[in-house]
């Protein structure tokens, strides 16, 4: 297919919740924490990124969209011809606007939807939907367990490109799954299936379905943590870790006797937790203080990748901004992970979708991973997935 009119639905809210370590953006209540936080949206910017891709094209394509920032506002920007279909009932948009925008979208003649969100997006696609009518998911949001997301806004972009160009994209039906976020911030996690959506696949351009409610592995995560330690003992005291979510993780807290938590971003120094599910302005304010007050001792990141798609960065972790990143440094960067955990994988790269696609150009590359006690290999890190991934300078 080659594309027409493109249907384009932003969820202004998605994902702003991750850097406030709300564990997701639903309800209301949600949103006005994140805001009041300092947290300012990004869907919109993510959106941008994968509609970059066809701004040369953009003399033969519609897109077809709701008025404002569901859409509009950004089309405009990038200099498309714009069909406005409809407009968010209030203030707001809603999730019942986007079903709305859905329907009315497919019903003015588009092609394929594409839509900038998370979880609680896909399923108001498959509401408004169903299984048969292409859609294209842009990751926006904290989770996105569910498989019709591209890996990245740039590698959604390339999908947008090839079918524009008219080159042949298989089309498929991928899960749509999400968890309850009241249970996820106390800890427990539970995706659920609802439905199917019907995605243009191409290479390794799209997500897999996140693993979830696998054993975890108990000797060799024991293992890892117990190399950790011994790596952390071997460094200035006063080094300060930044300690992403994740059971791998958390095992390093409880081997250093540090009571963390599992789905938040904790601070660790000097053999005790600073703090706990920390935002992502704390993280900033914390490495501002810890470079006035001990400019020798390094910043550290530890973290882990999520199990059957890969991701290190931009998955459950969006505390982790890019300004935080680059104030850390990629030389600085802990990666642990099982080797069952890789060997999931099947060769594909480990994955950084940061919102920032110079950073995750910046950062691909072989990274050392520790997958047990004296046990690292190198494995190649990538922003757009596609397996190339250049070796650089730490």
């Amino acid at each position: 297919m080659k594309l027409k009119k493109l249907g384009l639905i932003i969820n202004p809210w998605a994902g702003i919740g991750g850097p406030a370590g709300l564990k997701g953006s639903d309800g209301v209540e949600t949103v006005e924490r994140a805001l009041q936080a300092g947290i300012q949206p990004q869907s919109h910017k993510r959106a941008a990124i994968a509609l970059q891709a066809l701004t040369p094209f953009a003399s033969e394509l519609e897109i077809v969209t709701f008025a404002g920032d569901m859409g509009e506002t950004l089309a405009r920007e990038l200099g498309f011809t714009v069909n406005v279909v409809g407009a968010a009932a209030a203030g707001r948009s809603t999730p019942a606007d986007t079903e709305a925008a859905a329907r009315s979208i497919r019903a003015a003649g588009a092609d394929l939807i594409v839509f900038a969100g998370g979880d609680g997006t896909a399923r108001n696609m498959v509401n408004a939907l169903g299984d048969t009518f292409p859609v294209l998911g842009i990751p926006a949001g904290v989770k996105m367990h569910s498989a019709c997301f591209a890996i990245s806004p740039k590698a959604g972009g390339e999908v947008l490109r090839r079918l524009m160009s008219g080159e042949l994209v298989d089309l498929h039906q991928r899960e749509v799954r999400d968890i309850d976020e009241k249970s996820f911030r106390e800890g427990r996690v539970s995706t659920r299936y609802y439905g199917e959506l019907l995605v243009p696949e191409e290479g390794h351009f799209l997500q897999a379905v996140k693993n979830a409610g696998r054993e975890v592995e108990e000797l060799a995560v024991a293992d890892i943590a117990a190399q950790i330690v011994e790596d952390i003992e071997e460094l200035d005291p006063k080094t300060l870790y930044i300690v992403g979510p994740g059971s791998t993780t958390l095992a390093v807290l409880s081997e250093l006797g540090a009571e963390g938590t599992l789905l938040g971003v904790d601070l660790w120094q000097d053999g005790a937790l600073l703090a706990t599910d920390v935002n992502a302005v704390q993280i900033a304010e914390a490495i501002q203080q810890h470079r006035s007050e001990a400019q020798d001792a390094p910043v550290k990141i530890l973290l882990t990748a999520i199990g059957g798609q890969g991701h290190l960065i931009g998955r459950g972790n969006q505390q982790l901004t890019p300004e935080v990143l680059r104030a850390v440094g990629r030389a600085h960067l802990m990666v642990v992970a099982t080797k069952t955990k890789v060997t999931e994988l099947g060769g594909r790269p480990l994955l950084v979708d940061s919102s920032d696609p110079s950073l995750d150009e910046a950062w691909s590359g072989f990274i050392p991973v520790v997958t047990g006690y004296r046990d690292e290999i190198l494995y190649p890190l990538s922003g757009d997935g596609s397996g190339e991934s250049p070796v650089v300078d730490p």
